[in-house]
């Protein structure tokens, strides 16, 4: 038996518009990213989805009641984006992943951390949520750890395939859970 998932990245927030990554910090979706959410729903309207699961952060939320306003959704703080400490709210330029893979951001957390936060929601799906095909609207940390956990590959490998960099966006990306 396997779990489908149909992972989508938030909105643009008011950080991104202005070259800052926020982190755990809560930022309003732009005018842009809520007609983007509100698009993707459009174009993503084939999905038989389950339930859509979301990080705690209002960014993630509004983005999933915009694009999948008639779904259950569930709130989950494991699905939170990396916690940059110092850096939250701060420019782009300071959130260089490759540097931050073992080792914590200042005063915050490392991809290691998210990938364990995500590791444990997905032990969690396995055990309430078999058989089920689920959204998921979050963040980049969260989605690079799908990558890890998922495809069995390094974190440099994610990092260096990030569709953030190669410019490889796309209305969702698949992930396939096996439940014992």
């Amino acid at each position: 038996m396997e779990i489908k998932i149909e992972y989508f990245v938030h909105g643009t927030t008011v950080d991104n518009a202005t070259g800052k990554c926020s982190g755990w910090k809560q930022v309003e979706l732009t005018d842009l990213g809520k007609e983007r959410a509100i698009n993707l729903g459009k174009i993503r309207n084939d999905l038989h989805l389950d339930v859509v699961f979301t990080s705690d952060l209002i960014r993630a939320i509004d983005s999933a009641k915009l694009a999948f306003p008639n779904i259950k959704h569930i709130q989950d703080k494991r699905l939170r984006e990396c916690n940059y400490g110092d850096l939250d709210g701060r420019e782009k330029g300071l959130i260089i992943y490759e540097e931050h893979i073992d080792k914590p951001f200042p005063n915050g957390e490392s991809l290691k951390d998210v990938e364990k936060r995500v590791a444990e929601f997905i032990e969690f799906i396995k055990k309430n949520y078999a058989g089920k095909t689920l959204g998921i609207v979050s963040h980049r940390a969260p989605q690079l750890a799908f990558e890890v956990l998922t495809k069995k590959i390094s974190w440099e490998e994610a990092n260096k395939n990030d569709w953030r960099k190669t410019g490889a966006w796309q209305p969702g990306w698949q992930y396939v859970i096996e439940v014992n």
